[in-house]
């Protein structure tokens, strides 16, 4: 990670990966079970801006299986995206499917919620499937636990986030070592954890960062918490994270998270907002958000946003692409879906363009509240 540039906390970087520069601060587009949803494929993609792809270890393990992925050239040979690729490690289902998993030190034990079959994954299990996948990034296997969490249950869930995170690490070595991986360069990327606890948060930090990974997240936000404790949290960790590594904020967010956070000095983003939002006609404009289904676009012929260039605005009006989700028509939620992904990945270019001219603080004071209005 180098940084070209700052101005206050924001920092503009270049990130160096086996599989190409990305440009930060960055958003990673979200394909959970490698595709994104609403029928955009790696191939769109690019035409859409994106630098990074993001896919999910657990339900690619699940369903088709990793190994499959593997004999079929890693995620790189299975979706034909040729540029960089994250994969998340698995351990966000610790907390979303907490009615279908145990905790233990050696790892969680799972029921898949495809078919109800028992899984269990650990560091060394983690490590293994996202091997097989190929991906650039390997998320660290840690746990997430819910907010608000006990301080005694979130000291203890930290402590075992970082000895899983040291097992991460030495069966990545042992991994990128052998003869046949597909990716013997890939990346280890470690989590921040400790809820919305400064003392743990910045505890954990200082100790994870002693480790010497080529990333560092933040997770465990943006899970119900108020905005305002995940912002105090990001404040706390920040003076804490290694300056010559890429800062990740894990599952966020809106745009005005998102400003929020590179004034705050982060760097890099996922979120299925974009995507998830599109599909039911909530689409992301330079005025603010809104909602197609609305019965005052039936009829107009406008783009959705007359600032926007992507490939849905220079093509339809806001009167089809309502009526193709009221028909419940797939076109529809792959053009909103279209629309939403260039939006974001047109957003951080506009950061980093301004962060590169010294008026970010002009341009963050200007469209943090704009963003997310609701037109």
């Amino acid at each position: 990670m180098e940084i070209i540039k700052t101005e206050g906390k924001a920092r503009r970087g270049v990130f160096e990966t086996p599989h190409g520069t990305v440009q930060t601060p960055a958003f990673m587009n979200v394909a959970t079970s490698a595709a994104i949803k609403g029928a955009v494929s790696a191939f769109d993609l690019k035409d859409l801006r994106c630098q990074v792809m993001l896919c999910n270890t657990y339900h690619l393990h699940v369903r088709p299986g990793d190994t499959l992925v593997r004999e079929m050239g890693g995620l790189h040979g299975f979706t034909g995206w040729d540029g960089p690729i994250l994969t998340d490690s698995g351990g966000f289902q610790v907390f979303s499917l907490s009615s279908l998993r145990k905790i233990k030190e050696e790892g969680v034990h799972f029921r898949s919620h495809v078919d109800g079959k028992k899984i269990f994954m650990g560091p060394e299990e983690s490590m293994r499937i996202q091997s097989n996948l190929g991906s650039t990034i390997a998320m660290a296997f840690d746990e997430c636990v819910e907010n608000p969490a006990k301080y005694d249950y979130s000291r203890q869930s930290c402590q075992r986030t970082t000895r899983w995170l040291k097992r991460c690490q030495e069966e990545m070595a042992r991994l990128n070592s052998l003869p046949d991986t597909i990716n013997p360069r890939q990346m280890l990327f470690g989590i921040n954890q400790g809820c919305t606890y400064e003392d743990l948060r910045v505890e954990h930090m200082q100790e994870i960062a002693q480790l010497g990974l080529d990333g560092y997240a933040i997770g465990g936000l943006a899970v119900g918490e108020p905005t305002e404790d995940m912002y105090r949290i990001i404040e706390a960790v920040e003076p804490h994270m290694p300056k010559d590594k890429i800062r990740y904020l894990m599952g966020v967010g809106t745009p005005e998270n998102i400003l929020e956070a590179v004034h705050r000095g982060v760097d890099l983003f996922d979120c299925v907002m974009p995507s998830r939002n599109a599909r039911h006609g909530h689409v992301f404009t330079w005025q603010g958000h809104r909602n197609l289904i609305n019965n005052k676009y039936a009829n107009d012929p406008r783009p959705i946003d007359e600032e926007c260039d992507c490939p849905t605005c220079r093509r339809y009006s806001r009167g089809y692409i309502r009526h193709l989700l009221k028909a419940n028509e797939m076109l529809g939620m792959r053009l909103t879906v279209m629309h939403n992904l260039y939006f974001y990945n047109r957003l951080m270019e506009r950061i980093r363009e301004a962060l590169d001219e010294g008026r970010f603080e002009e341009f963050y004071r200007t469209y943090t509240n704009r963003l997310d209005v609701r037109i």
